[in-house]
């Protein structure tokens, strides 16, 4: 197995290389973000252990870029930021796993070996259609029968989880939760009125409707034809 660190501090990697090719491991070093993106777009190793603060630029970009070329290998966040908001930070732009400096190396030998041997995740999803609607994750983008539709990012959080799971009913406690991470109050329209804004502008300008309400239930996004 091939791995990558990317560490700017050349006591910590140089210890890190020599435990892990001690484990087995066959290791790679950068110090920047630019070389260790050049390493990991064209040697593709196995995972990529991160550090979040490089010279050049920081761990996040480095996994921002990563995912948007669609490598979709494990990456450790190895790091002295130990906020939980920046722990939550990494695993949302897609780390696999979050260590805290100081750590014990035997620790992230066996974090290392548990992400390997989940094997290759799936590959990451950029782009959702349904019918004629199409999302493109990646450009932030929405269009319906090749006209662009803009929405505010509240819309576009709400049609992604619709078209993520097409079909499937959506009760308003639910979206309440997964869109505005609020615990839903029947007293509120804040489900309606964004269901009812959605639809104006990715239904109501076509003859075809995709968002629609099921009584006493919720919503689901679906085309029946």
């Amino acid at each position: 197995m091939r791995l990558l660190i990317i560490e700017d501090e050349q006591r910590i990697a140089t210890y890190l290389q020599q435990g892990l090719v001690e484990a087995g491991f066959s290791v790679s070093l950068a110090s920047t973000a630019a070389d260790g993106l050049q390493q990991a777009l064209s040697d593709e190793p196995d995972l990529i252990v991160l550090d979040v603060m490089l010279p050049d630029l920081s761990g996040w970009e480095v996994l921002r870029t990563l995912r948007a070329a669609g490598r979709v290998l494990p990456v450790l966040f190895l790091t002295a930021r130990d906020s939980v908001e920046d722990r939550v930070r990494g695993l949302e732009l897609g780390a696999d796993d979050y260590l805290i400096k100081p750590f014990a190396f035997t620790e992230l030998l066996a974090r290392i070996r548990t992400l390997l041997r989940r094997g290759q995740p799936q590959q990451v999803m950029t782009h959702l259609q349904v019918a004629d609607l199409e999302m493109d994750l990646l450009k932030r983008r929405v269009s319906r029968a090749g006209q662009r539709i803009n929405l505010t990012a509240r819309e576009f959080a709400l049609l992604e989880l619709l078209m993520r799971r097409q079909g499937e009913i959506f009760s308003k406690a639910l979206i309440a939760s997964q869109i505005w991470d609020m615990n839903f109050d029947s007293d509120t329209n804040v489900v309606e009125v964004a269901i009812r804004r959605l639809r104006a502008k990715i239904d109501d300008p076509f003859e075809v409707k995709l968002i629609h309400t099921a009584r006493g239930m919720g919503y689901r996004l679906e085309w029946t034809e």
